[in-house]
């Protein structure tokens, strides 16, 4: 069987900037998400907004220069040695990007029409391809100096998990032998507004699964993987299977009975020649929004042992949309490293109040552990207009 590994991974989110401190503060559940009002003005609501600072972007071309590609050089800097030697290895036409987004730079234009009311101009660097789906794509081939594949996925929540296995799709083909994949979202006005506009975000701290639950937090961030059908060490995690489907129930509003959802699960479990009862651990799309929880929650309890550990992480990053998935399967594929030979699992944050309504799913408290280092790990994303998918990551030796 045909394994994806993933040779390095490059992370940062509302925790932090780089493996090291996002697992420290994982583990130590110590979340990243913090009230603002750089989002809302008027109005402050918990965001995960990235505060470190950020590569320059003054070298790229205007269209280019945008805080959603400055997450991607912030990731790409700590995996940027692994990089050039595949590229010195394989040749820059043997190396593709496919990465997921939603808004691009749609902060920059945000930027560029408040200059525009306030002054009657736009200003004068303002480029259109700011907000182009494809800038982030081709800022990174561009960056690294590739002629292989190179192209955005864009499908809201699950754009990311898309992407990568997308970027599995090339390996397969032959039309790669190493692709930059993950995803990368950006804060902005945008996104906080058309989502309190669906009465979706929450003005505390997310609480998935819980009864008092009543909505999102909004995050950025950006996750990298160099993905590679060969390992670059004995012990490696691999993407060892996806499953993608789309329900076409409504535009926004998850099907309930999740018939979607349980399909992207079990396309992933078997693409990976994985039996349920493998699944060490579940990573679940988590929004803390009462319609989602409900469906996934369902879709679980339906293809599991109600005793497999869950969680969401959301909590932690805020909901990164595009990214979110590439995050979060970075979240795993950090529990998956030889450093946690216990299996200490990605703790569910949340206030304990059980809804009776939801499956009793085994959600993870701080400090829960397997025992023994994870083996197989399924990480779900759920998105708009029903486009749902599922990757499933495990330790090959």
């Amino acid at each position: 069987m045909l394994k994806f590994y993933l040779n390095a991974c490059g992370i940062v989110c509302a925790m932090g900037d780089g493996p090291a401190q996002v697992k420290a503060r994982l583990y130590a559940g110590e979340t990243g998400v913090a009230a603002t009002d750089s989002c809302s003005p008027g109005r402050e609501l918990p965001l995960g907004r990235v505060r470190g600072e950020l590569p320059s972007v003054a070298h790229l071309p205007p269209s280019q220069r945008s805080r959603n590609n400055a997450l991607a050089l912030a990731a790409l800097a700590q995996i940027r040695p692994q990089v050039d030697a595949a590229i010195a290895r394989y040749g820059a036409d043997r190396v593709g990007v496919v990465l997921g987004t939603s808004t691009s730079g749609i902060g920059e234009t945000e930027l560029a029409i408040a200059r525009h009311v306030a002054e009657g101009a736009l200003p004068p660097d303002f480029c259109y391809g700011h907000q182009t789906m494809g800038s982030l794509a081709e800022m990174l081939a561009r960056e690294l100096n590739l002629a292989g594949p190179a192209y955005v996925h864009s499908s809201a929540c699950s754009s990311s998990a898309k992407a990568m296995a997308g970027a599995a799709r090339l390996i397969k083909m032959g039309l790669c032998d190493v692709v930059l994949t993950g995803g990368v979202d950006s804060l902005c006005a945008f996104t906080v507004a058309g989502f309190a506009a669906l009465d979706s975000v929450s003005a505390a701290q997310c609480n998935p699964m819980s009864a008092n639950r009543d909505g999102i937090n909004i995050g950025e961030g950006a996750a990298l993987f160099l993905m590679s059908g060969e390992a670059a060490t004995p012990t490696t995690v691999a993407l060892l299977g996806w499953g993608e489907s789309s329900d076409g129930h409504h535009m926004s509003a998850p099907d309930p009975a999740g018939v979607g959802a349980r399909l992207a699960m079990t396309q992933a479990l078997e693409r990976a020649g994985v039996t349920a009862a493998q699944i060490d651990y579940i990573n679940m799309h988590g929004t803390a929004t009462r319609q989602n929880d409900a469906m996934e929650s369902g879709a679980i309890a339906a293809l599991f042992d109600l005793e497999v550990p869950v969680s969401s992480t959301k909590p932690f990053t805020g909901h990164t949309l595009g990214a979110a998935a590439a995050i979060e399967a970075a979240l795993c594929w950090l529990a998956m490293q030889d450093d946690n030979p216990q299996g200490r699992l990605p703790p569910h944050l949340w206030d304990g109040a059980a809804d009776p309504a939801l499956p009793a799913l085994n959600l993870a408290a701080p400090g829960a552990a397997l025992g023994r280092p994870l083996r197989h790990v399924l990480s779900s994303s759920f998105a708009f207009g029903g486009s749902n998918a599922a990757l499933l990551l495990g330790r090959t030796a």
